[in-house]
């Protein structure tokens, strides 16, 4: 399994995109970064081709993108992003993750779809659905998959579970979009492993933190990582996994999480 990090969670450049900490997990030996598209698009070409020339000179790939739409891009409601526009950005959203080298777009995006208060849910699933059918139309023949990721009800009004992230891939139904599991959002939730099973075939991309506080995993920590990962070997996923976390101490905690997730991967894979 690929370890992973999501390096907006820890950015310290003025873009907050974490293009500063590419170097350090490369040297590391984390296997990926995980950069974030909706700030990446902020950045002008020249800018942006920069950025892809750093990570490339890193030593480490980008693998998987998050943050695929900001909170401004309204997808669901009465007023959402005209298609016009909404097109024009996942197109340019795409070709800059072509571009990186990504093979999995995280899709979480609660600002954007979140439901507005009083609009109908079905009414809100249907939009959702529509999106990601555009999206994989204009995927096409690419070596690229959307990763839909079920967030906790503290943060998202819809999609909220493991179990409504698959509905919603299977209502899609197109080829391109398929599932992320995210072990903190799961934690807070207090779901059951036994739902990674029933999500085996639409299984793409997982994220993880440490449930209290959301913080870099450790050995030293309550949750069950074991559990996890044996849950992901069971479903057959042997795919990227990356830290979403904050951190007060990046270098450190960057260290002691890869060999904590390392450890919990290799005990998994030996039963």
């Amino acid at each position: 399994m690929k370890i992973g990090c999501c390096v907006n969670m820890v950015a310290a450049d003025d873009a907050k995109i974490g293009i500063d900490r590419v170097e350090t997990l490369a040297a590391l030996g984390y296997d990926y970064v995980e950069l974030p598209i909706a700030q990446m698009m902020s950045l002008d070409d020249q800018a942006f081709e920069r950025l892809a020339v750093r990570v490339e000179k890193s030593g480490i790939k980008c693998e998987a993108a998050n943050n695929f739409f900001s909170a401004a891009q309204r997808i669901t409601g009465s007023q959402p992003i005209c298609q016009k526009d909404m097109e024009a950005y996942i197109k340019k959203a795409l070709s800059r993750a072509f571009r990186l080298g990504v093979k999995s777009i995280v899709f979480g995006s609660s600002g954007a779809k979140n439901v507005p208060e009083n609009f109908d849910h079905s009414k809100a699933w249907a939009q959702i659905v529509q999106l990601l059918r555009v999206v994989d139309d204009l995927i096409g023949c690419e070596d690229i998959h959307i990763a839909i990721e079920p967030l906790n009800s503290a943060e998202s009004n819809i999609v909220k579970l493991t179990s409504e992230g698959l509905a919603l891939a299977k209502d899609v139904a197109r080829p391109s979009i398929r599932l992320l599991v995210d072990f903190y959002h799961f934690s807070m939730e207090n779901e059951n492993l036994a739902v990674i099973g029933e999500a085996a075939g639409y299984l793409q991309h997982m994220h993880i933190a440490n449930p209290a506080g959301r913080v870099w995993p450790k050995s030293s920590d309550a949750a069950n990582y074991g559990a996890f990962f044996q849950s992901l070997k069971t479903a057959g996923y042997n795919g990227r996994i990356s830290v979403e976390a904050y951190s007060d101490n990046f270098e450190d905690d960057a260290r002691e999480a890869l060999r904590t997730l390392r450890s919990a991967v290799e005990s998994a894979w030996q039963r």
